[in-house]
């Protein structure tokens, strides 16, 4: 029994990987980054095109906001900072700092 669901799970990856071009663990992965940056830009409140300029400007503005010292949490400056990463990720290695 567990032989054969091996084999039909081998048999649906290939034919994923055929219709698709990816394997269906790189599909998964893709729609988790547009999640991640969907809800990153709108923690920032950056639109889809935003440049790193204004990811670094709306992550300023956003720690201003939440940081500890001014009753913000860690947390926040945890998810701030996520969101800054995964936005700058985005645009390239060039564009980290």
């Amino acid at each position: 029994m567990i032989e054969r669901l091996a084999v039909l799970a081998a048999l649906a990856s290939l034919v994923i990987r055929w219709t698709t071009g990816q394997w269906p663990w790189a599909l998964w992965q893709g729609r988790d980054l547009a999640r991640r940056e969907q809800r990153a830009r709108v923690l920032l409140g950056v639109p889809a095109d935003a440049g790193r300029e204004d990811i670094i400007d709306a992550h300023r503005r956003l720690i201003t906001r939440v940081h500890p010292d001014r009753g913000g949490t860690s947390e926040a400056v945890y998810e701030a900072n996520d969101a800054r990463d995964v936005l700058l990720e985005r645009l390239g290695p060039g564009n980290r700092g």
